[in-house]
């Protein structure tokens, strides 16, 4: 396990090590005990698969783009208006997809509570968009 209690800085990589199972392109940040971080991207006109995570709760900020973000917990769903500025909260169970308008790409910074713990964390659900590598 790494030691968390060391100084630790990172740059942005240059282009993304890593692809989330909603089918965004991640570029790892930090992490420490409580929680990792990511930037995360999706092309221009790009729509991810819809999923829930398990046990993680997510806190995302809008960097760049526009786009929109579904958001479903048993009956009450929303769609939410991503642009620079807006943060939104994903707890725990949250249906979720989300997808970048065709005047660019959408980036997005994301805290996970607590660590992200591997792709297993992403479950597959219903979303109301056709995602972009649907068959």
């Amino acid at each position: 396990m790494p030691d968390f209690s060391e100084f630790t800085t990172t740059k942005l990589g240059s282009r993304p090590s890593e692809t989330a199972p909603d089918g965004s392109a991640i570029r790892p940040l930090l992490g420490v005990a409580g929680g990792t971080m990511a930037h995360f991207e999706l092309a221009a006109g790009e729509t991810s698969r819809a999923v829930a995570h398990r046990t993680v709760d997510e806190l995302w900020y809008v960097v760049s783009g526009s786009g929109e973000l579904w958001l479903k917990q048993g009956s009450r769903e929303q769609v939410v208006a991503l642009e620079p500025g807006v943060c939104a909260a994903l707890p725990r169970g949250t249906r979720f997809q989300f997808r970048a308008w065709k005047a660019g790409a959408i980036a997005i910074v994301a805290a996970t509570i607590p660590r992200w713990p591997g792709a297993f964390e992403a479950e597959s659900v219903d979303g109301p968009w056709s995602p972009s590598d649907a068959p």
